[in-house]
């Protein structure tokens, strides 16, 4: 924390380069302090205005260095142009040989002040323009033989070369320092006399102005006297016992060594408390966003899932639906092939039965045949034996008359036992006669039972071929549903590839039984039929299903 007074500061400066930027709520200044401190002097702030003697100044400068440049240029060149034709240049080179020299001076040096004002610096360019500077001039003291024979005279060659450059140094010294007051980034020079005068603490002023950016003189001065207040201030407070000072005191002495000043350290604490406070509530507003977040995306998750298990679960209803109902399709054609294999068998079995029965009839129909030949055999042998018994009766009245006409002639005993043996032939006569009849009415019923049991065998073949051809019927229907029903099997695996709806399937199955059933036109199909047939309790839905139908089968549907 900070501490409730501080001591003032020095007087408010206006410094030429900003200082670091000060602590936010630092105190402006504290009463209780001595008011003792001067303060710093004042700058005079260059205007941008200039006046009539800088111009001249300007003026003259520009003129005599051009004038010292453009001299020693020529007298240089002179020089340097007959002494390459003794070093032994041709005498077409050896005019270009000064141009070299003097043209690599002004290039280099120009082209250090370019990267100066791109702020991209390059100390080589300066030192090669040096050299070349210091051969000139040894070039050009030295064309007039040695040195040393005669100084003053190569002193007066080389003296040229020499002002020129002192010339542009000058020119690049101002050109840099207008260069980093535009950049802000100019320093201030400490005085000659503050190195003398205080020599210890001098180079710790130095240091810090350097390492932390202060670029004005005032203004590290202003700070010094600042910390220089506040520590006396301290020792009045504490009876000149700076221990017993809080850290928090303590902290401008501390710190001043790394560019604060008195308020930025005195700031410190607070501002040390308000930046964790931040961080503090910056690491909550990141843990409740990223809490937040998270909830979004357990949301947006549990969403997506119950999204995604909606559509597996109508999918799923959608692809039972589907299975389902051809499950029932398949059920339907196997049991109408299990019906149909079943009414064939039962046909087979019936035309089996009827062959059996036909079988059977014809053996009774050869056996009345046979009765009937039998029972026409015995009435021919009752009509012979009838006419044997005739004739045996005109023979026994024959021997009757035999008899009488001997009778005379026999004994009466003789004639009685003649006539009874007449009489009882007579007798057998007439029983064979009624033998004779009874077996011709019973031949007679025979042949009437036979010709009944012809005619039941008639009719008995009759409801046999009757039952055949309805067997056939039936067979030729089974036949005929098996077919539909494998046509239906093709349909539906059709349909199947081609993943029609369920609606689309009903529309082609009402058309298939418009095919079938009603000459291609489904509106002769029953609706109550549709209904049955499509397991629909709206009749208002099976009509939909045939208008469809009519226009299916009107674009060519044929399967």
């Amino acid at each position: 924390m900070t501490v409730i007074e501080s001591p003032p500061t020095a007087a408010a400066h206006d410094p030429v380069s900003a200082p670091p930027a000060p602590a936010s709520g630092a105190p402006a200044a504290v009463s209780g302090a001595p008011g003792f401190v001067s303060d710093a002097p004042k700058r005079n702030v260059i205007k941008p205005k200039r006046d009539r003697l800088m111009l001249a100044l300007s003026l003259a400068a520009a003129v005599g260095g051009t004038l010292v440049g453009a001299i020693g240029f020529a007298m240089s060149y002179n020089t340097l142009a007959k002494v390459a034709l003794s070093w032994g240049f041709s005498e077409d080179y050896a005019p270009w040989f000064p141009v070299g020299v003097d043209a690599s001076i002004i290039a280099f040096l120009a082209l250090d002040l370019y990267l100066i004002r791109k702020d991209t610096r390059w100390p080589l360019l300066r030192l090669t323009a040096h050299a070349m500077t210091g051969a000139t001039i040894w070039f050009n003291a030295a064309s007039q033989g040695q040195i040393t024979d005669d100084p003053v005279k190569a002193a007066s060659h080389g003296v040229m070369p020499l002002l020129f450059v002192i010339g542009v140094e000058a020119a690049r010294k101002l050109f840099i320092k207008k260069t980093k007051l535009e950049a802000g980034t100019h320093a201030d020079r400490i005085p000659l006399h503050r190195w003398v005068l205080s020599p210890l603490a001098t180079p710790k002023f130095y240091r810090r102005m350097r390492l932390y950016g202060i670029t004005s003189y005032p203004e590290m001065i202003r700070r010094e006297q600042d910390l220089l207040a506040y520590t006396q201030w301290l020792k009045r407070k504490y009876n000149g016992d700076l221990d017993k000072a809080t850290d928090d005191e303590r902290l401008p002495m501390r710190m001043a060594a790394y560019g604060y000043t008195v308020s930025q350290a005195l700031a410190l604490p607070e501002q040390q408390e308000r930046e964790a406070e931040k961080r503090e509530e910056e690491a909550e507003r990141r843990r409740l966003d990223a809490e937040t977040r998270r909830e979004l995306a357990q949301a947006q998750a549990a969403t997506d899932r119950l999204e995604a298990q909606g559509r597996l679960d109508a999918a799923r209803i959608r692809v039972e639906g589907e299975v389902g109902q051809a499950r029932a399709h398949a059920r339907a054609q196997v049991g109408a092939a299990e019906r149909a294999a079943q009414a064939e068998e039962e046909a087979l079995e019936t035309a089996l039965l009827a062959e059996a029965r036909t079988r059977t009839a014809q053996a009774q129909r050869e056996e009345a045949e046979h009765r009937k030949k039998q029972a026409a055999a015995d009435l021919e042998a009752a009509e012979l034996e009838a006419q044997a018994a005739q004739k045996r009766k005109e023979a026994a009245q024959a021997d009757q008359a035999a008899a009488a006409e001997v009778q005379a002639l026999e004994t009466a005993a003789a004639a009685e036992a003649r006539r009874a043996a007449a009489e009882a032939d007579r007798a057998a006569a007439e029983m064979e006669k009624g033998a004779a009849e009874t077996r011709r009415a019973a031949a007679e019923a025979d042949r009437a039972a036979a010709e009944e049991v012809t005619r039941r065998e008639a009719a008995i073949a009759e409801t046999e071929r009757s039952k055949q051809a309805a067997a056939e019927a039936a067979k030729a229907a089974a036949e005929a549903r098996t077919a539909a029903a494998e046509i239906e099997t093709r349909a539906v695996e059709m349909e199947d590839a081609a993943k029609l709806t369920p609606r689309q399937r009903a529309v082609r199955r009402v058309a298939r039984m418009a095919l079938s059933q009603a000459d291609g036109d489904p509106t002769q199909l029953p609706l109550a039929e549709i209904q049955r047939e499509l397991a629909v309790t709206s009749p208002a839905t099976a009509s939909e299903y045939r208008q469809e139908a009519v226009t299916l089968l009107a674009g060519g549907y044929r399967i």
